[in-house]
């Protein structure tokens, strides 16, 4: 009986054409989409910016300064008469200019205590760019003024390349996984969201078995509740594994011919992955249950399971990464579900952890799984006695 029940949905899930396309399409599409928009907030390239140099002061530290810069950020444009209007409208994206007494203020005893250089970039600048260059510059105008402070000691010159630079080794850490980029954040992020998605393919074909009886006769003829609910999930599940390997696959091969990064799979824990994606399907198809049972028109079904999913994806660092979040906000999206799968998916595919690092995760989508589906079946009785 339940093979045959599950030959049913599967049918009626192959003819809403429509309904399959949102749930491939959508994910694949924000994943392209988003990972390609946010390549440049993970790896600001700070080389491949356009820049010119308004030049007063040029004494051998100023001199320094400049070459220095030079070398990580390649040659500056030569600087246009309209350089004002050019940075205001963001064809040169920032303008260095070393003032009068720059050279003055770093052959001093004391360190400075007025500007003597300034930054000046274009008003849409990324703010992280636009920090990351100030930072930059400082570090450059402290180096020399270092290299100063050693030649007046009366020290040695220092060797070719040396800098305090090599004094720190800077990296994202992760023990076993690879390095975070926009494609890792994006992949697991749309992959959760497509897989909360199937509500509203689940809401439609819902309501039409209820409108034409069928879920009525199938009661009449003594089938259970749990059969009937099992029925409905299982396809549903069956999808959600789908829907993973295609977003994996989208990020590891697709990303890299559309100039993105590659999904790196290398050195995580497959048992968690594995065991993370089953927990996020779980968790979405018993939500769809619920949602599906609850709703009683067509109208609601187009809206509420669409709407509920835009909500936790606003809220859960989906659409917008949590670690970007005010600290409130933060706290607000450990109460959404996608929040809980999507920290699960980054404990497997970035962090490297395993089952035991994403438990509390774990236990948190298979409670809300329980919770929904007890709902679920609550719910169908009353709709369908």
């Amino acid at each position: 009986m339940l093979t045959a029940l599950i030959k049913k949905e599967l049918i009626a899930l192959a003819r809403d054409v429509h309904g399959l396309a949102a749930l491939f399409l959508m994910p694949v599409i924000f994943i392209v989409v988003m990972s390609l928009a946010l390549k440049d907030y993970y790896n600001p390239p700070l080389a491949a910016l356009s820049y010119a140099v308004e030049q007063h002061d040029t004494g051998v530290p100023a001199q320094s300064i400049l070459a220095d810069w030079k070398r990580t950020h390649g040659t500056p444009q030569p600087l246009p008469a309209d350089w004002q209007a050019q940075l205001t409208n963001g064809q040169l994206k920032y303008v260095i200019v070393l003032q009068h007494g720059l050279s003055d203020a770093l052959h001093a005893d004391a360190l400075p205590t007025a500007p003597h250089m300034r930054l000046l970039a274009e008003p849409g600048i990324d703010g992280n760019l636009f920090n990351a260059l100030r930072a930059e510059l400082v570090g450059v105008a402290g180096e020399v003024k270092g290299r100063l402070e050693a030649t007046v000691a009366g020290g040695p010159p220092p060797p070719p390349g040396a800098s305090m630079a090599t004094l720190l080794q800077a990296e994202r850490f992760a023990p076993s996984g690879p390095r975070p980029t926009a494609v890792q954040q994006s992949v697991p992020a749309w992959l959760v969201f497509g897989m909360f998605f199937v509500v509203a393919s689940m809401s439609s074909l819902f309501i039409q078995e209820r409108a034409s009886g069928t879920l009525g006769r199938l009661r009449s003829l003594g089938v259970p509740t749990g059969m009937l609910l099992l029925s409905k999930a299982l396809p549903y599940l069956g999808v959600n594994a789908l829907q993973a390997a295609l977003m994996l696959a989208v990020g590891v091969w697709l990303m890299p011919l559309l100039g993105g990064d590659a999904l790196s799979l290398a050195g995580i824990h497959w048992d968690a992955l594995v065991v993370a994606l089953a927990a996020i399907g779980l968790a979405a198809v018993s939500l769809s249950l619920a949602l599906a049972c609850a709703v009683r028109t067509h109208a609601q079904a187009a809206t509420v399971g669409p709407v509920a999913n835009v909500l936790m994806a606003a809220i859960g660092g989906i659409m917008v990464p949590k670690f970007v979040m005010p600290a409130a906000m933060q706290h607000v999206a450990e109460w959404s579900p996608m929040n809980w799968g999507l920290e699960a998916l980054l404990t497997a595919l970035l962090r490297g952890g395993g089952l035991s690092a994403m438990l509390p995760e774990l236990v948190r989508l298979l409670v809300f799984s329980a919770a929904m589906l007890a709902l679920a079946a609550l719910l169908f009785r009353r709709r369908i006695a």
